[in-house]
């Protein structure tokens, strides 16, 4: 766990210039305008829960806005950002969200946004690639910088883990494992997918939706089987191969790429768990459907540019 603060022995304009590197370095490139007052105090504190970060953000009053442009080089990353104290107005694109305390948004790293706060305040922030919250880009999209309460339907269920990760956050590093991490967001992604659902007009095409999910959790299930192939899952659903693909693209997956995708997710949060330490790298590899060990260290290292040897030991 990291604990930054700006520090209290220099100029209020290299404090600032301290703050706006660290929370470039932290999350995306930053800029960032105080509104008020002669003085800028803020902290940081960081947690690492696999591929998960969790953070408290403390500031005083202030803008922050994206540089432009993001470059095309930007991380695909979503980022969560829950109100603990004091309020805050987050626009991206063509959508504002006004947060109070409880309430929380989900934006996209890639494109330019801007956060205002006219009050001291303190948010839980968190920060994984998109590939874990396995939503839809169209859902996902829907739910960008729109407020989310956490005082009602699933948010009641959310909103206790989430402080409770706020609370703790000095110590998750240590207490943490991968598989939080996945549940983590999981119950973020739960909350959203409701959100997304409830927000959905009447003229749209339910069915297909929903045959959709149902392949998604039937792929997801079934991770492990390396028999798992499009002709043996378009038999499952009575439709065509060709249908198959068709549902998928229109959510951005091909068959092989999410089966794939997945796969190594699972490969890699179990390279990661010490409870699995006793088990060798191919086997990691065979539990989760790759048919040999080099076939699995080769797709291992093309998604993440490291051995899955390399994964177990800097876990």
């Amino acid at each position: 766990m990291s604990s930054i603060a700006t520090p209290s022995d220099e100029n209020t304009a290299t404090r600032l210039e301290f703050w706006q590197d660290m929370v470039s370095r932290s999350f995306v490139p930053l800029e960032i305008v105080p509104r008020e007052g002669p003085d800028f105090h803020a902290q940081l504190r960081i947690a690492r829960i696999g591929p998960v970060q969790v953070s408290v953000v403390t500031t005083p009053p202030h803008t922050a806005r994206t540089r432009r442009p993001i470059g095309s080089d930007a991380s695909d990353h979503v980022k969560v950002s829950l109100q603990l104290t004091g309020h805050c107005v987050l626009t991206q694109g063509d959508h504002q969200a006004e947060l109070r305390p409880g309430e929380l948004a989900v934006y996209d790293t890639r494109r330019p946004y801007t956060l205002d706060t006219d009050r001291p305040g303190r948010s839980l922030a968190l920060m994984f690639p998109r590939a874990m919250l396995r939503m839809p880009e169209r859902d996902l999209a829907r739910v960008t910088a729109i407020s989310v309460s956490c005082r009602d339907g699933l948010g009641t269920v959310v909103r206790p883990f989430l402080y409770g990760l706020a609370r703790q956050v000095d110590e998750l590093e240590s207490l943490g494992t991968p598989r939080l991490a996945d549940n983590v967001v999981d119950l973020v992604g739960t909350l959203l997918a409701e959100r997304t659902g409830a927000d959905r007009t009447p003229g749209q095409d339910e069915g297909r939706e929903v045959l959709t999910q149902r392949i998604l959790a039937y792929m997801e299930q079934r991770l492990a089987d390396q028999e798992l192939d499009p002709d043996r899952i378009a038999a499952a659903h009575h439709i065509s191969r060709r249908y198959l693909y068709k549902l998928l693209a229109e959510h951005g997956y091909t068959v092989s790429g999410w089966i794939r995708e997945h796969r190594l997710a699972r490969c890699r949060r179990d390279l990661a768990d010490p409870t699995l330490s006793h088990l060798p790298v191919g086997a990691i590899g065979s539990r989760w459907g790759f048919p040999g060990p080099a076939h699995f260290s080769h797709a291992f290292k093309t998604a993440y540019g490291i051995s899955p040897s390399e994964a177990r030991a800097v876990r």
